[in-house]
């Protein structure tokens, strides 16, 4: 085997697998990239869900005491 011939079994297998590995830590990047993403659009929606949540306990509060004057109001009429 001539020099070129050595230099070229190990050069281009390394180089192989220096790709193989840059290309899996790119694939991980890029996923826990999606998933902060996906994260972040959950807790959007789960803050909202609980913004939401909160209003409807104040309005069923509001409804609550309306029918409770409403029903003193019906027992003292009787």
């Amino acid at each position: 085997m001539g020099n070129s011939n050595l230099f070229a079994a190990f050069f281009f297998p390394s180089t192989a697998v220096v790709l193989v590995f840059f290309m899996k830590y790119a694939a991980s990047v890029l996923q826990a990239r999606g998933r902060l993403a996906q994260d972040e659009a959950y807790r959007e929606l789960a803050a909202k869900a609980a913004a939401s949540q909160a209003e409807t306990a104040a309005a069923l509060a509001d409804i609550q005491a309306r029918l409770g004057r409403l029903e003193k109001v019906l027992k003292e009429v009787e």
